[in-house]
């Protein structure tokens, strides 16, 4: 047997009815005639009410005799079977589990810690049971395993100093991380006969080692990029103030006092303090 094969025992209540019936009527007619003559028939009901097996919703009951597989039962509700099986129960409800804060290096190497959201169920009892020896702690070990290798195939973020750039890392591109890191841990616990119904990254930052250091470099890139839109509108409005002036004939500037004129505007549009008026009362040379 190497797939599950899911079965249906016996009605439990009929049996319920019979093992009452076998363990109350051995009492009663034993006592009545005053005889132990009857007293097999209470204990045969008593070997027989071993065989009982309640299924709650949503779990299962994997059943072995002497080592070989029997079937599981799937379907809630009271059964009746071989008492001489053993049972096992498997949950089949969705469970959570949040993996511990790793310490990795990502693509560039920049050590950075991490953690993951697994939601799971099992969908194979037979596989669940049998081709790993503990599933749950398969799915922890496998999980954290798939997490270091998904951290090393992205980085954490793309820096505009950098010689490369790439077009999914692990801090912006959240949707294409998640649906990656979802197909490696479920290609990993399939052999366990586990569904992944989602898996994400529960929490992302560089390690303390490099925190201090990688948030100087943001708060740098950031303000260059800054300094570059700045600079792009300066010149913009510089080259429309001169244009304006020159279609409306306002006045009439050389070479010289337009760069006078465009230096001075950047100096205004780009400077970090806001700049002090200086009223001249004279001409332009003066």
């Amino acid at each position: 047997m190497k797939a599950e094969k899911v079965i249906k025992p016996a009605n439990g209540y009929l049996m319920f009815t019979l093992v009452s019936v076998l363990i109350l009527g051995g009492i009663f007619l034993s006592i009545k005639n005053d005889s132990p003559v009857y007293l097999p028939i209470t204990l045969l009901g008593v070997i027989l009410a071993f065989g009982f097996i309640l299924v709650n919703p949503n779990t299962s009951k994997v059943l072995l005799l002497f080592g070989k597989y029997i079937g599981t039962i799937k379907q809630n509700g009271l059964y009746w079977a071989n008492p001489l099986y053993i049972k096992r129960s498997i949950s089949l409800r969705a469970s959570n589990f949040d993996s511990e804060r790793l310490k990795v290096n990502d693509k560039l190497g920049n050590p950075i810690m991490i953690s993951t959201i697994l939601v799971w169920r099992v969908i194979d009892t037979y596989k669940a049971a049998f081709d790993v020896d503990n599933y749950e702690n398969f799915v922890r070990v496998q999980t954290d395993a798939a997490v270091r290798k998904l951290a090393s195939m992205y980085p954490y973020d793309n820096f505009a100093d950098e010689g490369h750039q790439e077009d999914i890392t692990l801090r912006s591109s959240v949707n294409e991380v998640s649906e990656a890191l979802e197909k490696e841990i479920e290609e990993r616990l399939s052999i366990a006969g586990i569904e992944v119904l989602e898996a994400r990254i529960g929490y992302l930052a560089y390690a303390q080692e490099i925190a201090n250091a990688m948030l100087k470099r943001q708060q740098a890139t950031a303000i260059v990029a800054a300094r570059h839109k700045i600079v792009e509108g300066a010149v913009s409005m510089v080259e429309m103030a001169l244009e304006e002036l020159g279609k409306k004939n306002i006045v009439e500037l050389d070479e010289d006092r337009k760069a006078a004129m465009v230096s001075n505007l950047m100096v205004i549009l780009c400077g970090d303090k806001e700049a002090s008026p200086v009223l001249n009362t004279g001409t332009l040379n003066h």
